[in-house]
């Protein structure tokens, strides 16, 4: 069955970085577009970024533009979300999923940007 499984999640000051993994398994992740989504508390799931399946071609929600860089191996299997200049409202859970509405997503990993 599909896993995605998500890690690199943490506590961070306010303008640094973190840098998040998706180990995926259970399909072939090679032929899927990618998708990564977050949730800030009381807020609804929220669209964050889309890498292609071959990884030539990416999109970012304009929250995130210029500060995250989507990515991905496909001989490893994983994804991957550079996130840099981090802010407090980029607290959320970060999820990584198969879809942009997070039906097929793993179990999240939390970030919170706090001083």
């Amino acid at each position: 069955q599909v896993q995605l499984v998500e890690s690199g999640g943490g506590l961070v000051q306010p303008g640094g970085s973190l840098r998040l993994s998706c180990a995926a398994s259970g399909f072939t992740f090679s032929n899927f577009f990618m998708h990564w989504l977050r949730q800030a508390p009381g807020k609804d799931l929220e669209w964050v970024s889309t890498i292609y399946p071959g990884g030539n071609l990416v999109s970012y929600s304009n929250t995130v533009k210029g500060r995250f860089t989507i990515s991905r191996d496909n001989a490893k299997n994983t994804l991957y979300l550079q996130m840099n200049s981090l802010k407090s409202e980029d607290t959320a859970v970060y999820y990584c999923a198969q879809d942009t509405k997070g039906a097929v997503r793993g179990q999240g990993t939390l970030v919170t940007v706090s001083s």
